[in-house]
Formats: structure tokens, C-alpha cells, sequence
């Protein structure tokens, strides 16, 4: 049998198609970029009408925009979502956000952020659609691509905010069609810009180091195994703890034991993604996983690098990272897919078995697509225009550039790009800010507080140096008076 991480070779047309190659080709079809033009634009029109219609947040737009709007006015970033001139280097391992720097100053607010993950995601489609078409034909590519593009990791990645795991979008599939398509050193230089994505990643690394071993470039995969594990432990160990107020790696209570209310998110599974909620999480979640593949992807040894992330997820005690909702599978479907590719390639089915296959994966993926964001898309509740938001961008015009603000969780991604803003009722917010801002009525739940602690918190604050500049649609907009005590 032909190694699983073989070089490419010239295999028979397996589809009957005519268009299928027999070799190594140079260039991209036209096709398979029109399919990832297709792809940016559907997800750059759900996370820019998500955020419009209020289904953004703090927790993670408004950080990242805070983050990244740090590093484009030349400074270390910080967020005062999370505290006060809160270090973000502290918290968690992402430079390559300054990547977004330039962009960001030409056009500064939440959409080039969103733009700019759609672009990343969107790109991963081509080394990996062309990959399947070398090897299986178009008829293959087009479908895999396809899957691949609309599977439901990223359908709720792209339908909850930004995540910096979209930069390895790209650089994972880049690195993975090299591993699996024999091209070691291409492979390897992929995958080291990941240590730069997030503090996990280079555990991802490590393994793809450890299989370009296996491979039989021995000095070379122990070399970036070792590059991955190295720089793991040392953004673990010292550089997050030296950045941090708290002198540690904030996250490890995750690895408790005991399950725990997660800190994040909570009553959110429902804003700005849909996800499946089921008894049995973790299950859930790995079954789909390999669903969309037909469980093909497990045939591949390339399905490995998933390990890490997954392993990381799984022990988690936070319930929310076991699911499927937000942004946490996003990494794993280059890999699934690419597993799967590379399982097709080994097998060589016949035709008829890879129509099949063809078939069975298209199916999976269109009766999960209902229950992902990717399907707001042509649900009318999306496109409805709420007067409440003519009312919430009013009041927040009325707000100063400049100003410290706190603001109820869905206006807080509208307000980072020109104030410095926190969320009301988040336990580490700068106190006193100049301006409040609350909806009264958001769509539910309320988050982080209950709709009684919202109104005992703003009748506080009027009783307490504020005063009420405009009630209207269940916003409510509060001022600091010029006597009342300022915040330090």
C-alpha cells in the first residue's frame, strides 16, 4: 500500500472526468477561485449583517478590535473590555494580530476585522480544493471544496465574531496539502508562523513535525517538532506569565477537574450563533467532527493534528468549549478535510465508490447547514430592519470620540473603534466611566447581567452621580455629572 504522506505521483483519473489531471499541474483553475470568492462574500455578508443587527459582543469582537486598534496607534496591546489598560500579551499569545495594523488604520472599525477573518477563512479553500483536484479529479475538488467551505466549524466561526485562530486557517491547509502531498520543507515553513497565532498552536505544530519525521525527513521534522514544543512551553511558562498582572498563564483553572459556569459567554449560545446544545457535548461534537467526512478523515494519519486542540478542548471544565457553538472547531475542519482528501488519495476508490463518498459527504453537509449560522443567510429575521437600531446608533452618535463608555454587551463592538469602552456589569471595568449606554431590552439573554441586576445597576448610577440624557426604544443613555466622583 502507498504511504499515507507519499509524494505526489501520477495516479488514473478516478472520477470519469475529462477534466481530471493526471499529474502535477502549475496554476489554480479559475473555478476554484471563484468558489472562495463565493465563499469571502458569504461570510463577509453574515458576520458584517450579524454585527449590524446587533448579534456582535464584547467577548470577542470588541477585544480584538480594542487589541488590534492598540497595535495600529503603535502601541502594546490592551483591552479595557478586559480591565483597565488590561495586557493582552498577558492573556493570550497572539502577535500576529499586528498583521491587521495597516488595515486597520486605513479602515478602522469591527468591519475590517470581520473582512479580514473572511478573506483568511475563504483562502484556506484553495490549496486544498487543488490539492483534491490533482489527485481525484474536479468533480472530487468541487464537492470537497465545497464541504469543506461551508462545514459547520466554520459556518460558527464565521457567525460569531473574530477569532485570531483565523490566521491558521490558511497556514494550517497550506501545510497540510504539502505534508500530504509529499513537499516536507514546504510543510515545515507553514507551519511554524503558527506559533505565532496562539499559545496552544505550537502543540499543532509539534505533531505535523513528528509526522514529517515519520515521513523520513528525520532532522527536519524533529527539528520543527521541537520548535513547536519549545515554543508552546515557552509562551506557557514565561513570556504570557511575564505580561500578565497576574504574573501566570490566566487560563490554567481550566484544567480543574470539577466542571465550573463558564466565565465567558454565558446564556450566549444562542447570539450571533445558532449551534447544537445536546445532552452529551463532547460526543456530539467529536461525531460531527468526523461527520462531514463520512469518518474517512480517521483513515488518514494527518487527522493527528487535531489532537492537541481537541485533547485541549475536551479536558477543559468550561461546558462551553465542548460544544459546537462559537469559534472553537474553526482549526480543526482544514484538518478533517485535508484527513480526508489524503484517506481518498491512499484508497483509491473506484468511481463509483467516490461518487458515493461524493455524495454521502454533500448530504451531511447540507442537513447540518440549518443549524449554523451559515443559514441566517436566507432567513428574513436577518435582513428585517428593527427601528430599535436607528434609536441605538442615535444615542451612541451622542457619545464624544474619546470618551470612557460602559455599554451592555451588543453595543460594545460599535463602540470600540472611537472611545474607550468596557462592559457594563463586567466585574474588572474601569469605574466611573464618563458615559453609559444600556439596552434594556436586548435580545435575550441578558449577559453578564440578569435584566434585575441591569436595572438595579443603572438606578445605582443614578443615585449615585448620574443622570439620565435619553431614554428611548429600551436604550437608556446616562452622563457622568460634572460633581460626581471620577474613577482611577
Amino acid at each position: 500500500m502507498q504511504s499515507v504522506l507519499a509524494p505526489d505521483t501520477k495516479v488514473p483519473a478516478q472520477t470519469g472526468s475529462r477534466s481530471a489531471p493526471t499529474g502535477r499541474e502549475s496554476g489554480v483553475p479559475g473555478w476554484i477561485w471563484a468558489l472562495a470568492g463565493v465563499l469571502f462574500f458569504a461570510y463577509t455578508t453574515l458576520s458584517l449583517r450579524l454585527h449590524e443587527i446587533f448579534e456582535s459582543n464584547a467577548y470577542d469582537l470588541g477585544i480584538f478590535e480594542q487589541v488590534v486598534r492598540s497595535y495600529a496607534h503603535g502601541q502594546l496591546p490592551v483591552s479595557e473590555i478586559k480591565g483597565p489598560d488590561y495586557p493582552v500579551l498577558g492573556d493570550h499569545f497572539s502577535p500576529v494580530l499586528a498583521l491587521l495594523a495597516p488595515l486597520y488604520r486605513m479602515w478602522p472599525g469591527p468591519a475590517c476585522l470581520l473582512t479580514a477573518q473572511a478573506l483568511l477563512v475563504a483562502a484556506s479553500v484553495v490549496p486544498l480544493t487543488l490539492w483534491a483536484r490533482r489527485r481525484l479529479g474536479t468533480l472530487a475538488a468541487a464537492v470537497i471544496g465545497s464541504c469543506y467551505g461551508l462545514s459547520w466549524g466554520i459556518a460558527s466561526a464565521v457567525g460569531f465574531d473574530f477569532h485570531e485562530w483565523a490566521f491558521a486557517v490558511p497556514l494550517l491547509a497550506l501545510s497540510l496539502t504539502a505534508l500530504g502531498t509529499g513537499r516536507l520543507k514546504a510543510a515545515a515553513g507553514w507551519s511554524l508562523p503558527l506559533l505565532l497565532v496562539k499559545e496552544d498552536m505550537g502543540f499543532t505544530v509539534m505533531v505535523i513535525g513528528l509526522l514529517i519525521a515519520y515521513r523520513g525527513r528525520r532532522k527536519l521534522g524533529l527539528g520543527t517538532a521541537a520548535a513547536g514544543l519549545g515554543g508552546a512551553l515557552l509562551t506557557l511558562l514565561v513570556l504570557l506569565p511575564a505580561a500578565s498582572a497576574q504574573g501566570s498563564f490566566e487560563y490554567w483553572h481550566y484544567l480543574d477537574a470539577s466542571p465550573r459556569e463558564p466565565a465567558t459567554f454565558g446564556g450566549l449560545l444562542h447570539r450571533g450563533t445558532l449551534g447544537l446544545i445536546t445532552p452529551e457535548p463532547k460526543a456530539t461534537t467529536l461525531i460531527l467532527t468526523l461527520a462531514p467526512t463520512l469518518f474517512l478523515a480517521a483513515r488518514s494519519p494527518l487527522l493527528w493534528v487535531a489532537l492537541p486542540t481537541t485533547a485541549i478542548r475536551l479536558v477543559s471544565n468550561n461546558p462551553v468549549h465542548w460544544g459546537t457553538a462559537f469559534h472553537y472547531s474553526l482549526i480543526v475542519m482544514p484538518v478533517v478535510f485535508a484527513a480526508l482528501i489524503d484517506a481518498l488519495v491512499r484508497r483509491r476508490r473506484g468511481a463509483d465508490a467516490l461518487r458515493r463518498v461524493l455524495c454521502g459527504c454533500a448530504a451531511v453537509t447540507v442537513l447540518l447547514l440549518p443549524q449554523f449560522p451559515l443559514f441566517k443567510l436566507v432567513q428574513p429575521a436577518t435582513w428585517r430592519e428593527d427601528p430599535s437600531y436607528a434609536v441605538a446608533h442615535r444615542l451612541m452618535d451622542r457619545i464624544p470620540d474619546g470618551a470612557s463608555v460602559q455599554a451592555t454587551n451588543a453595543l460594545v463592538p460599535h463602540l470600540t473603534s472611537r472611545t474607550s469602552t468596557a462592559l457594563l456589569g463586567w466585574a474588572a471595568s474601569r469605574p466611573r466611566p464618563e458615559w453609559i449606554l444600556a439596552d434594556t431590552e436586548p435580545v435575550e439573554p441578558y449577559w453578564p447581567l440578569s435584566a434585575e441586576q441591569l436595572a438595579a445597576r443603572l438606578e445605582f448610577e443614578l443615585a449615585h452621580g448620574y443622570r439620565v440624557v435619553e431614554r428611548d426604544g429600551g436604550y437608556v443613555l446616562l452622563t457622568r455629572t460634572a460633581a460626581a466622583p471620577t474613577g482611577s
